[in-house]
């Protein structure tokens, strides 16, 4: 199924959250936050159960009214946009009514948005879901339901993306096609995507940037390369001769694990130094490189200890 769509003509746009606060009573919800999401990117929307993410959310879309701070696209608040359907697409929560066709509910919201009939059937198209167009929403599967709503999201061939949990329900096919779907927009179309998820090891593979939050407030943002703990960062090494390259190594002051036979673990020294010793030692190298940073290390170290936000009143339990 092709992912491709008619290439955007609008201008690259950039969400900014800008110092946001909003509290229900007596519980902060959200805490001077401030985050940067950029075209042509996307980002993963991070943090605990009641962390703040859905909030966040609502109040970017004009759903929520905060107490203080903003939320713009292009410095444009969403209350504020000429042609909202047509500059940020949204997928929140994915309500349909269970005697309408997947069809029939995109055309409704067609004639509300001024959008024409036919872009339903090519956003049905978009998301691979042509083939069950007059089949009524009532017997879709959860996973089926993520596409629909993630089409009605595009209905209006917006700019950006907001998607609280898009994979939710989607088999590892689904996932696959999801990932390769929102990279494919925000790449080669130059889109900004904004994903809150909590399958980390999927946004991992997905995603250019992460912004975490706890508590409601920014824990950090960046790549993963960037909140990676340098001091973590470990070597993967593999040699027939890796006994008395761990000698030289743990001479040389670095932490030395063997993970199987043959194989080292090196922490405490750059891949280059490591290279370098290996060769004055005369031990000969059949794999050196750099482990990959795993996000759900990153995520727990960062968010360990952080209290969850209970409470506020939201249609469902506060992400």
């Amino acid at each position: 199924m092709s992912t491709h769509t008619t290439p955007q003509a609008a201008a690259p746009t950039r969400v900014v959250v800008s110092d946001l606060s909003k509290s229900f009573g007596s519980v902060h919800a959200v805490e001077r936050l401030s985050f940067v999401v950029e075209p042509g990117q996307v980002t993963g929307f991070l943090g605990p159960n009641g962390a703040g993410k859905t909030t966040t959310l609502r109040i970017a879309l004009g759903l929520i009214t905060p107490d203080s701070g903003s939320a713009t696209y292009g410095g444009t608040p969403y209350a504020a946009l000429s042609r909202p359907t047509s500059q940020v697409g949204a997928v929140l929560e994915t309500a349909f009514h269970p005697g309408r066709s997947g069809r029939s509910h995109l055309r409704v919201y067609c004639a509300a948005a001024g959008i024409p009939d036919e872009r339903a059937d090519a956003v049905l198209a978009q998301v691979g879901m042509t083939d069950a167009a007059k089949r009524k929403t009532g017997g879709y599967s959860l996973g089926m339901r993520q596409r629909l709503g993630l089409a009605t999201a595009l209905l209006g061939d917006p700019q950006v993306l907001i998607l609280d949990e898009p994979a939710n329900g989607l088999d590892p096919e689904g996932i696959q096609w999801l990932r390769n779907f929102l990279q494919h927009l925000a790449h080669d179309q130059g889109r900004t995507i904004l994903v809150s998820s909590h399958l980390l090891a999927e946004v991992q593979q997905t995603v250019d940037r992460i912004v975490i939050i706890a508590g409601g407030k920014l824990v950090r943002e960046g790549t993963i390369a960037e909140l990676a703990d340098p001091a973590r960062a470990s070597v993967h090494l593999r040699s027939p001769n890796a006994e008395a390259l761990q000698q030289a190594l743990t001479g040389a002051g670095a932490q030395v694990d063997t993970t199987s036979p043959g194989e080292l673990t090196v922490r405490g020294m750059p891949i280059a130094a490591i290279g370098h010793l290996a060769f004055t030692s005369g031990v000969e190298l059949h794999e050196l490189r750099t482990a990959t940073t795993d996000l759900e290390e990153i995520y727990f170290r960062l968010t360990a200890g952080q209290e969850e936000f209970k409470g506020a009143p939201t249609s469902r339990r506060q992400r």
